[in-house]
């Protein structure tokens, strides 16, 4: 990513401190998906990034992660698997859980969204502690599927969420490596 992608990047994205609790602050991309020039530049990063992957699905999960996950498909002209919370899909799952500061979640795709063999892109917003990514690469490799790597618009370092990934590949944009920025 050249340095103007990334100053136009860091432009569109907000910190918003305190939310959605004392302590935390936030980075809000709304800015960013709401700015058709700053989304495509994301776009565009994000499929350089990982433009050296060979994989058949992009795997998702619900809210942000679907507007990278569906445009990074768009692209690529490959599948997008949706991960949803539970209880969304209507069809068979395949569920994973992951740990919440008090508790526990979980995503689920459909049964046979993700083929025996499949190489999937793991593909969100944002890596933080790691949970719901480590939970999207289960959701992969329960199906029977492999995970090629793992791509992020935003990687919070100072949360040591990569930690949980290994051994997968990792890409992020943008990292932050202290809570203060």
């Amino acid at each position: 990513m050249t340095a103007d992608a990334a100053r136009e990047l860091l432009n569109h994205i907000r910190t918003v401190p305190d939310f959605p609790r004392r302590g935390i602050s936030f980075k809000d991309i709304t800015p960013l998906i709401e700015d058709g020039r700053a989304l495509h530049t994301a776009v565009d990063a994000l499929a350089e990034a990982t433009d050296g992957i060979a994989y058949d699905r992009i795997l998702s999960a619900e809210a942000r992660g679907f507007v990278f996950g569906t445009a990074l498909a768009y692209r690529a002209r490959k599948g997008l698997i949706l991960a949803r919370k539970p209880n969304k899909l209507p069809r068979e799952i395949i569920s994973a859980t992951y740990e919440l500061e008090y508790g526990t979640d979980a995503l689920e795709a459909h049964a046979d969204a993700i083929p025996e063999g499949a190489r999937v892109l793991v593909a969100d917003d944002l890596l933080a502690t790691g949970g719901t990514a480590r939970a999207m690469c289960q959701l992969v490799e329960n199906a029977g599927g492999t995970v090629a790597g793992v791509a992020f618009l935003i990687e919070l370092g100072y949360l040591g969420g990569r930690d949980k990934l290994k051994p997968y590949d990792v890409v992020s944009l943008i990292t932050y490596d202290d809570p203060e920025d």
